[in-house]
C-alpha cells in the first residue's frame, strides 16, 4: 500500500517503513506526526480525494531534524559595480513512515 501526501506545499509517495526528506516539521525528534492531507491512497483498494481522502491519515516518526547543503544566491550588475553575495541552507525534516491508514 502506498499513499500521496501533501506536506510543505510539496506532494510525496509514501509506503510503510520508507525514509523520507521533507521541509521542517513541528515536533522533537523520536515523537508522531501525522498528516491529513492524503491526496491518494493506492494499493488493492484505491481512493482518490477530491482534494482529499476522507478518513485518511499517515503516521510517522521524526528521526532527524537538519540543513541542507548551503547555496549561494549571487546578485551582479555589469558596469554598475554593485554585487552581492549571500547563502542560504533550508531546514529539513528526516521521517520514517510507521503507518497509512484510511
Amino acid at each position: 500500500m502506498y499513499a500521496i501526501i501533501e506536506t510543505g506545499g510539496k506532494q510525496v509517495k509514501v509506503t510503510e517503513g520508507q525514509e523520507i526528506y521533507v521541509e521542517k516539521v513541528t515536533g522533537e525528534v523520536n515523537d508522531t506526526v501525522t498528516f491529513e492531507k492524503v491526496l491518494f491512497v493506492g494499493g488493492d483498494d484505491v481512493k482518490v480525494g477530491a482534494p482529499y481522502v476522507d478518513g485518511a491519515s499517515v503516521t510517522a516518526k521524526v528521526e532527524k531534524h537538519g540543513r541542507q547543503k548551503k547555496i549561494d544566491v549571487v546578485k551582479f550588475k555589469p558596469k554598475k559595480n554593485y554585487h552581492r553575495k549571500q547563502g542560504h541552507r533550508q531546514p529539513y525534516t528526516k521521517l520514517v513512515i510507521d503507518k497509512i491508514s484510511l
